[in-house]
């Protein structure tokens, strides 16, 4: 997800496992005939590319929001605060169209209930944490090592699911993650003798792979209470982030930064937010895309993929030099990443080609 960038990944990821279904994304099956191999072949490749352009794109847009020396703006907390406010009133605003019919007549009418904004808020929390170590990681870190910088999820994940959930993970699995941990390690090392290490980046970066993996877990607990609807989730999730940034950027005296900014009355810039907060927005449909039309194995490999790319486009674009051990480094935690993912999908169809396996047990069972 980490590789699937912010967040509202996780969410949508959860909720195409076992959740609702979101209206805004396309149903499954059905008893009409099936499309063309060409036809179908030619959709996914364009969703896929798609998900790999917004995904690209949010980190790179972000990336110049965050730490670009021509706008010298050092309000990170600010950057998220607007692009969560930007995506609740986006689900606001589509949820009011609900009754225009396609593509929004399935959206379910979205109002403010104080009592779910309660409930909803430890997963808020956890939220807030989650996309503020990740934009402070990219602030603090290039985008060529930002991958390596929070690839720590998936060990989060084995981590986290045996202290809290008692479930214990396959030697194929740990081994997989042995191969994360020792290239996230080869990174630091690589980025230290190149002198362009932050250690700031990398309590971030480690910071944020652990709040991906608790919002997975709180996004499971917390679904129920909005009964299981992502589009509901989403926007309760995302208004009580703005109300809890406020204090924080108070704080942190983001708005005396704010005040001295000279280009706070830039139409250029709040053109670049608003374009960020829509690939914010973006992200999360994009991949509900991915998942639907191929699998939520596939949409791993293809995220493996797809920060590969991005680790290449920003090393070509920033104009960097590398070394050997660096780029192995980032392959060593691809590879890994890849290994996790494959072997965690052999183990669930195993359980779910396995008929003394009860179904309890299936619905357990993950990417």
């Amino acid at each position: 997800m980490s590789r699937a960038q912010l967040t509202r990944t996780g969410i949508l990821r959860m909720a195409l496992g076992g959740g609702g279904a979101d209206p805004l994304l396309p149903a499954e099956g059905g008893g009409g005939r099936r499309a063309p191999f060409l036809l179908r072949a030619l959709r996914i490749a364009v969703v896929v590319c798609l998900y790999w352009f917004t995904s690209i794109a949010m980190v790179f847009l972000n990336k110049y929001l965050l730490d670009s020396p021509s706008l010298r703006l050092d309000a990170p907390l600010f950057v998220t605060f607007f692009q969560c406010a930007l995506t609740a009133a986006l689900c606001l605003g589509l949820s009011l169209g609900a009754a225009c019919g396609p593509p929004c007549a399935g959206l379910p009418a979205l109002r403010l209930d104080p009592k779910v904004s309660r409930s909803v808020l430890p997963l808020s929390a956890v939220f807030i944490g989650m996309v503020t170590s990740n934009n402070l990681c990219l602030k603090h870190v290039g985008v060529a090592f930002y991958n390596v910088g929070r690839s720590l999820t998936t060990v989060f994940n084995v981590l986290l699911s045996y202290l809290l959930l008692k479930q214990t993970t396959s030697l194929y699995a740990l081994l997989a993650c042995g191969v994360i941990i020792g290239g996230f390690w080869l990174g630091v090392d690589q980025e230290g003798a190149e002198g362009t290490l932050s250690w700031t980046g990398i309590f971030f970066g480690i910071l944020a792979s652990l709040c991906v993996s608790l919002n997975a877990i709180y996004t499971k607990k917390v679904l129920p209470v909005v009964d299981g609807s992502i589009w509901r989730l989403t926007f309760y999730n995302n208004v009580n982030a703005c109300v809890l940034f406020f204090p924080l950027m108070v704080l942190l005296g983001e708005f005396r930064t704010l005040y001295h900014f000279d280009k706070l009355g830039s139409p250029s810039f709040w053109g670049m937010m608003t374009l960020g907060g829509v690939f914010g927005f973006a992200i999360g449909y994009v991949t509900g895309l991915q998942i639907k039309f191929t699998s939520p194995l596939t949409h791993n490999v293809s995220g493996t993929a797809k920060a590969c790319a991005q680790t290449v486009l920003a090393v070509i674009y920033f104009e960097e030099t590398k070394s050997f051990l660096w780029w192995t480094s980032n392959l060593m935690v691809l590879g890994g990443s890849f290994a996790y993912t494959w072997v965690k999908g052999l183990e669930m169809r195993k359980v779910q080609e396995d008929p003394n396996v009860k179904s309890g047990e299936r619905n357990e069972t993950g990417v």
